[in-house]
């Protein structure tokens, strides 16, 4: 898949001079597609532009959206990058491990998430992601600068495409690149219509209770997304959803007459 397939999306980014740097690394690496949830910053003032250099054409283009999901609108793959070490089973890798994966879906756009310079990406955000990445750096001054971040992801994908550097065969994140089957995932936004039906439906049989259903949901997302979601797979799960609610609609039938 071309890099220009691939979203740079940043979380409410608040400074001009790093929107502006990341316009400037994707021009670098051939990437094209910038969009921007909430942004607290003018993307297109001047601060942002000295920064860009000859990359103002993508702050031009960029897309400005509310919301995450969003974002990810027609997406298949979703690649979210974190700071931090959270309690959940799904793996945090490597970009070198990970992002070849985000290269493998065909004709699709994929997405990589930023988060906030301060704070990063919130547990819910994260959530909207399948795979998770964590640049490693230094104890002692861990955190990276957010155009310094979009630049270590852009090469390392842009050393798996057509035309670009050539890593060692006997690289690790090659060998699992090469392991890896190519399935037809699911669309970001057909699991998230599946994750809505989903919640009605466990609501419905007071499996969950609606004050409580947004951090249970966490669970079943963070599930889903280590399985990776194929077609066939989803249809299934929406078609038993479907019979369920058929079942208890004719049970509640059966009780009125």
């Amino acid at each position: 898949m071309p890099l220009t397939s691939v979203k740079i999306i940043l979380v409410e980014p608040a400074g001009p001079l790093n929107v502006g740097s990341v316009a400037r690394v994707m021009k670098n690496f051939g990437l094209q597609q910038l969009i921007l949830v909430n942004p607290q910053c003018d993307h297109l003032g001047a601060e942002a532009r000295l920064m860009a250099v000859h990359a103002s054409s993508i702050l031009d283009n960029a897309v400005l959206v509310t919301s995450l999901p969003q974002a990810l609108k027609g997406c298949k793959r979703a690649i979210a990058t974190t700071g931090t070490i959270h309690d959940w089973e799904a793996p945090v890798e490597t970009p070198r491990a990970a992002l070849p994966w985000l290269m493998e879906e065909s004709g699709q756009p994929s997405a990589l998430i930023f988060g906030r310079e301060d704070r990063g990406l919130s547990k819910q955000e994260l959530n909207y992601a399948q795979k998770f990445v964590r640049i490693p750096s230094s104890p002692e001054y861990s955190s990276l600068n957010l155009a310094s971040a979009v630049a270590v992801c852009c090469y390392e994908m842009g050393i798996f495409v057509d035309g670009g550097v050539k890593r060692d065969e006997g690289d690790e994140g090659v060998k699992e690149n090469k392991k890896s089957n190519k399935v037809e995932l699911a669309s970001l936004d057909a699991v998230e219509t599946y994750y809505r039906e989903l919640e009605s439906l466990l609501i419905n049989i007071g499996y969950l209770y609606p004050h409580t259903a947004g951090s249970r949901m966490e669970k079943f997302r963070q599930l889903y997304n280590r399985a990776g979601l194929q077609n066939r797979e989803l249809a299934m799960l929406r078609g038993i959803l479907r019979q369920l609610e058929w079942a208890i609609e004719q049970q509640k039938n059966s009780k009125n007459l």
